[in-house]
């Protein structure tokens, strides 16, 4: 028999707590505190691909490489279509100069989101070091096109990719 608790979703329902939790101390940079209530919602529910890739992501952004990938594995093999997962190897395997395995990465994080303007701006920084710039400058201006018009920051810097990719394309000829 089920325990109570489960059968009203309250597990779930204190492990998504946990989970905002996670989500708002890692926006304000507690990353240590976010990893924290990220276990404790893993500890009530464990299969939760989300919470795993997650984790993975905070770990990464705190540069402890090797948790964040045994994360994006754990939680590729709880859900093979999990975005951040395949996003957050992306990016690995972007550090690592492996670009054909960051283009399958990114490749898979658009398939399973198409609107995120992250994958799209590392999908071009991709097919940029591929030599496809031409294909990067598109999908730098779609990536332009999704990031919200009060992130400046961001938007500016695909913005400037657009024109060095508009440059290498004016000089080599399409």
């Amino acid at each position: 028999m089920t325990k109570l608790p489960q059968r009203f979703g309250l597990t779930r329902y204190e492990a998504d707590e946990y989970f905002q939790q996670a989500l708002d101390a890692y926006k304000k940079g507690r990353y240590d505190v976010a990893i924290s209530a990220l276990n404790d919602a893993l500890a009530l529910l464990p299969g939760r691909a989300e919470y795993v890739a997650t984790r993975g992501l905070i770990y990464l952004e705190d540069g402890i490489k090797e948790k964040a990938l045994a994360d994006f594995e754990r939680a590729l093999k709880l859900y093979p279509l999990e975005m951040l997962a395949h996003y957050g190897r992306g990016v690995i395997a972007y550090q690592d100069k492996n670009w054909d395995e960051a283009l399958a990465h990114f490749t898979d994080a658009y398939r399973a989101d198409p609107n995120r303007p992250e994958t799209l701006y590392y999908l071009a920084l991709v097919y940029h070091r591929k030599g496809n710039n031409d294909g990067a400058k598109k999908l730098m201006e779609a990536a332009i096109e999704r990031f919200p018009a009060e992130d400046t920051r961001r938007r500016g810097d695909a913005q400037k990719w657009v024109k060095e990719f508009e440059k290498i394309l004016n000089t080599r000829g399409r």
